[in-house]
């Protein structure tokens, strides 16, 4: 053991959260005790997207992807036994991230914590929730005054949190570049700063210290060198923006904190135990450079392409972490990339690139301008698809996916109903029924006369920020405070960004995509229809869209029409859309777990309507058993992250619409 002085770890955290907040509070105290140093509240999409349990568009959700929590009783038994004072917390929070921070800091409160030695994040960034993740609510205008007043208050009042988390990391999920990553989630801060600025809450002398709690969450894939480049081309950036727009001097404000979560994009489904080299290489990507090392770090688990991970899996992930930082010399040694000018050369393309497209956004009117335009999405939708047709075309090599598929029997997935984490799915109505004897029990006249205060300080131009946290005293529900601020702001449908998409494999004469789009006509003509139609629909909550989008342009650039109205759907709205469109295929994207409700309800109210003859197939995070139970309901196919080839796809759906119109089969794709 040499000499030197070891640096401080990062913080090792695990994304977790689920069922109930009883049950996460134990993971939670079960994983601090694991040697874990920071809390990641992963929170269902109902919390996520402001809702109530009870609503109709929670059914199926409850639960499933995190926890529950709405109002102060859930939030107080999530962090029973966990002094809050001594916690750094971060909470994956958008839309609502104003109501959850309220909820926080009331709890800290009741525990005896001081607010100004709260130490933690709110994720806050709405502009890729309109690009990615899909739980926006409120429009760019009004979500962009929530983050700001969430801002300013925290600055004044809870001065060690980080009240926004600059989100790059589901941006890569969407299929961004690193030079996309960079310049999408640098005009998204600089958005932020101005709308700060330009507010008039925090006096010029102050503005460093808005600066100092701007934090970045990141994503870093697989492709070693360039994603650890990024980091240093990010961290150059923004130091030259906080300096230049802002005129920041303290160069300790200017530092860039960013925080990790490596890919899970690159999770595979096939031959999963090779997911592990990957995380650890993901890992090694923002830990190794000390100039661009990560403040703090959480990986994914191995099974996570296959649904959600046990506690044992997330143990896994966070002995990974553990091994590097303990047992290695890493932390010992100052940069080891310092002077290389291969690593030089390649930041200085990123910073170089980042840059003009920075420069491209800002000449649009911003980010939020270029949310509203559509261009922001739309250039993630192409890029996604580029890199699809990479992978299906063999260009982009994924070991066990595309090249070296053959395999040993795999004890971990051996018995794959035990290989993940399942939600009972009683527990919905354990948590919707807790709900209503929390209304039943809290006083009703300052639980109304909170929420009108809300809504009058919503139509004004006061910060929100006292008025939600007395909102989270008086017993408001998450849907509660939504839907007042609903009836000020009004929703937001994000576009989709599929129409503008180009075309991304092209279709020569014997291509794959050619094939198909003979099949295409064929069969429309074969039903006298001038084109066949194909509605795309994500029944539920589930934002992430971007699998739907893929499907929904190659079945475009097959020669299909293509219904698709988006994210956040009923059942109900789905079954009408394809009664109105009169199609000849329904296809159900979801990847939160909802399918086991969501799925059947359509097929039901398909026979309901007189449709039957409609085929249905659906596509996700779907386990064997699951899938065996959905085709034995009526659902014609599905296609897991396993089914990577999107033509062979669309050439399927073409058979079972074929199929369903007992139409003679055609040669099905190899």
């Amino acid at each position: 053991m040499s000499g030197r002085q070891k640096d401080r770890p990062w913080l090792m955290r695990t994304y977790a959260g689920h069922s109930t907040a009883e049950a996460s509070n134990e993971l939670y105290r079960r994983n601090l005790a694991k040697g874990q140093t920071g809390l990641s509240v992963a929170f269902d999409l109902p919390t996520q997207t402001g809702y109530d349990p009870d609503h109709i568009l929670a059914r199926g959700e409850v639960g499933r992807v995190g926890v529950p929590i709405s109002h102060l009783g859930d939030m107080r038994r999530l962090f029973q036994d966990i002094p809050l004072e001594q916690m750094n917390t971060s909470m994956t929070i958008n839309a609502t991230a104003m109501w959850l921070l309220a909820l926080y800091q009331v709890v800290a409160e009741e525990q005896g914590a001081e607010p100004t030695k709260l130490q933690g994040t709110t994720q806050n960034d709405i502009v890729k929730e309109y690009l990615s993740r899909g739980t926006h609510v409120f429009p760019p205008g009004p979500s962009l005054r929530l983050t700001t007043d969430m801002i300013t208050y925290t600055v004044n009042h809870i001065p060690k949190w980080n009240p926004i988390n600059i989100c790059s990391y589901h941006l890569q999920e969407a299929g961004a570049t690193p030079v996309q990553e960079i310049a999408y989630a640098m005009s998204t801060a600089v958005a932020v700063l101005d709308a700060v600025r330009d507010s008039g809450q925090v006096p010029p002398e102050k503005f460093g210290d808005v600066v100092a709690r701007i934090s970045f969450f990141v994503n870093a894939g697989v492709r070693f060198i360039e994603e650890m480049c990024k980091m240093r081309a990010f961290g150059r950036i923004w130091d030259r923006v906080t300096r230049e727009r802002y005129g920041v001097t303290d160069a300790k404000q200017r530092r860039f904190r960013y925080g990790v979560q490596v890919n899970s994009l690159g999770l595979t489904e096939a031959q999963p135990e090779n997911n592990v080299q990957r995380i650890v290489l993901e890992m090694l990507a923002v830990t190794l450079s000390k100039d661009a090392r990560a403040r703090a770090v959480q990986l994914p688990a191995w099974n996570e392409a296959l649904g959600l991970p046990r506690p044992w899996d997330q143990q896994w992930s966070l002995r990974i972490q553990q091994v590097l930082a303990h047992e290695s010399d890493l932390l010992e040694y100052e940069d080891i990339f310092a002077g290389s000018h291969v690593v030089e050369a390649k930041v200085d393309e990123l910073v170089t690139e980042s840059l003009a497209e920075i420069g491209r956004i800002q000449e649009m009117g911003g980010a939020m301008a270029a949310v509203e335009s559509g261009y922001l999405k739309s250039e993630l939708v192409s890029s996604h698809a580029a890199r699809r047709a990479r992978i299906e075309g063999g260009e982009e090599r994924i070991v066990g996916v595309n090249i070296y598929e053959t395999t040993e029997p795999n004890p971990l997935t051996a018995d794959l109903d035990a290989a993940i984490m399942t939600v009972d799915p009683a527990n919905e109505a354990r948590v919707v029924a807790a709900l209503h004897a929390w209304r039943d029990n809290r006083d009703e006249a300052r639980a109304t006369d909170a929420l009108a205060a809300l809504k009058k300080t919503a139509a004004g131009t006061g910060n929100m920020m006292e008025a939600t946290v007395e909102c989270a005293r008086a017993g408001v529900t998450t849907g509660e405070w939504s839907w007042a601020l609903r009836d000020v702001f009004g929703e937001f449908r994000a576009p989709t960004g599929v129409s503008s998409a180009p075309v991304a494999v092209t279709a020569e004469a014997g291509t794959p995509l050619a094939l198909v789009r003979e099949k295409v006509a064929r069969t429309a003509a074969d039903l006298g229809a001038g084109r066949l139609r194909l509605l795309v629909g994500k029944p539920g909550l589930d934002g992430h869209s971007n699998g739907a989008e893929q499907i929904a342009v190659r079945a475009r650039d097959a020669g299909f029409e293509v219904v698709y109205q988006g994210i956040r759907l009923t059942p109900e709205q789905i079954v009408s859309a394809a009664l109105a469109e009169d199609v000849h295929c329904v296809g159900l994207s979801i990847l939160s777990g909802s399918h086991a409700e969501l799925v059947p309800d359509v097929l039901t109210r398909l026979r309901e309507a007189g449709a039957a003859d409609i085929p249905v197939i659906a596509g996700g995070i779907i386990p064997p058993a699951d899938a065996a139970a959905l085709i034995g309901a009526g659902v014609a196919a599905v296609f897991t992250p396993k089914d990577f080839g999107i033509t062979e796809i669309i050439g399927r759906i073409v058979d079972e619409i074929r199929k369903a119109n007992k139409l003679d089969p055609q040669e099905v794709l190899a």
